[in-house]
């Protein structure tokens, strides 16, 4: 991923694609994410709740940090009008991705829910994210090579920033279904075999902060 993004970041300064850099620092950003779920899952921290939201805050900032870089550059294209060259690189390189990310990204989720990581749930979603974005990147550097369509470049590139903060927040507060870290006794079963507790009469209690309301041995996900 750190090689997809360098040749994405430099193919992007040269055709001037804000939605080709976008890309290119979206896979960085999920290289670094990859390091921090091989982090989460080492030693003592494969079952601990400090370090899931260590792990998923981390996972978190990296959409902060990509969503306002792409939002500015794509808003100062669309007002400047400046247009990107093409860049037949940038193209089968976006096209690559836009087959295998998806792939890895429902990959990822799914064991996401059966790990109960909100912190690699987010991971997959920003391979997902990374399948939108060379998508949004291939149809801008197409359609302004093919049509002269250039704003599309700037254009798609937003829309990309406003999901990758929507994705963000969401992995920071810890929206999601729940799951089981460990056997919780007390705990009703739903889909991912954990939700709150019943009631406290059954010994069982629920954490405030948590936006799903799972069980004390449980996390979102």
């Amino acid at each position: 991923m750190a090689v997809e993004g360098a040749v994405a970041i430099t193919a992007g300064i040269v055709a001037g694609s804000i939605a080709l850099m976008g890309f290119g620092i979206d896979s960085a950003i999920e290289g670094f994410a990859s390091v921090v779920i091989v982090w989460r899952f080492t030693g003592a921290r494969l079952r601990s709740h400090t370090a899931e939201l260590k792990a998923q805050r981390l996972v978190a900032v990296q959409f902060f940090v990509l969503a306002p870089y792409v939002a500015f550059e794509a808003v100062r294209h669309l007002a400047t009008g400046e247009r990107p060259d093409v860049s037949v690189v940038g193209m089968a390189l976006t096209a690559t991705s836009l087959v295998a990310m998806p792939v890895l990204g429902v990959w990822k989720r799914r064991l996401a829910r059966a790990l109960g990581s909100l912190a690699t749930r987010g991971e997959g979603t920003q391979n997902l994210l990374c399948a939108g974005l060379a998508a949004a990147t291939l149809v801008g550097l197409a359609g302004n090579a093919l049509l002269g369509l250039w704003w599309l470049d700037p254009l798609v590139a937003l829309a990309i920033a406003g999901v990758a903060l929507r994705e963000g927040l969401a992995t920071w507060h810890g929206e999601g279904c729940c799951a089981a870290l460990a056997p919780a006794p007390g705990a009703g079963a739903d889909r991912a075999g954990c939700t709150a507790p019943t009631g406290r009469a059954n010994g069982g209690s629920t954490r405030a902060h948590d936006a799903c309301a799972c069980a004390e041995t449980c996390v979102c996900c």
